[in-house]
């Protein structure tokens, strides 16, 4: 019982992956239940067996994201840095994932399509999420003074927001706009702009890792 529980399992995070990648590179309409059976070298019996149709599978891969995309915003809050400063890490730390896992990826692509939003019980809405953290973190920063007189945090929200949603639109066709590099030069623009004088020196635009040289490479 135990070992086809696994097996199960391992099947269901399979077709999860393989609809992940199918949804990201090629769109959520236009990819079949039978492509998604074959990336996982799986039958479609066995798809069907564990998702009732494709709105089931995009559901589980949305709700996928919204978990990685929660232990991101979770391991930020749990730093002992200033606001800004994990503002400014699990920007990094989103960009990586959307870089690095289909999930992530497929889990903000399905946000915006049209028959997922018509459909009931369409998932979670990733970009509203982060955008209601990272106002939640820039109003703690307000509070603080860390950010730059006659800033507020409903303004630098906007510009954040705006920032990093258009980073993760545009990764999808080129992955330079979810590198380490082009997040780095946009917090080394916006930084000035944004905190507070005395903050501004204690502040790692390139997040907690050293950063690398050129484009994101997309596995």
């Amino acid at each position: 019982m135990m070992v086809q529980q696994e097996r199960a399992a391992r099947t269901r995070q399979s077709l999860m992956r393989a609809a992940a990648e199918a949804f990201a590179e090629d769109g959520f309409v236009p990819t079949t239940l039978s492509t998604i059976s074959r990336r996982a070298g799986v039958s479609n019996g066995a798809l069907h067996f564990h998702f009732e149709n494709k709105h089931d599978l995009a559901r589980a891969v949305e709700a996928a994201a919204a978990d990685a995309v929660r232990e991101i915003t979770r391991a930020a809050e749990q730093r002992q840095d200033s606001a800004l400063q994990r503002l400014i890490d699990a920007t990094h730390a989103l960009m990586s994932s959307l870089d690095e896992d289909a999930v992530v990826r497929a889990g903000f692509e399905l946000v915006g399509t049209a028959p997922r939003r018509g459909t009931d019980g369409a998932g979670t809405d990733l970009r509203g999420e982060w955008q209601r953290w990272i106002d939640a973190v820039l109003h703690t920063a307000k509070d603080n003074g860390e950010l730059a007189e006659g800033v507020s945090a409903a303004e630098a929200s906007t510009a954040v927001v705006a920032a990093t949603v258009g980073f993760e639109v545009l990764g999808v066709k080129d992955p330079k706009w979810v590198s380490q590099r082009t997040l780095s030069q946009y917090w080394e623009l916006m930084l000035p702009r944004l905190a507070a004088p005395e903050q501004l020196a204690a502040l790692v635009p390139h997040g907690p890792t050293a950063p690398v040289p050129g484009p994101a490479s997309r596995r």
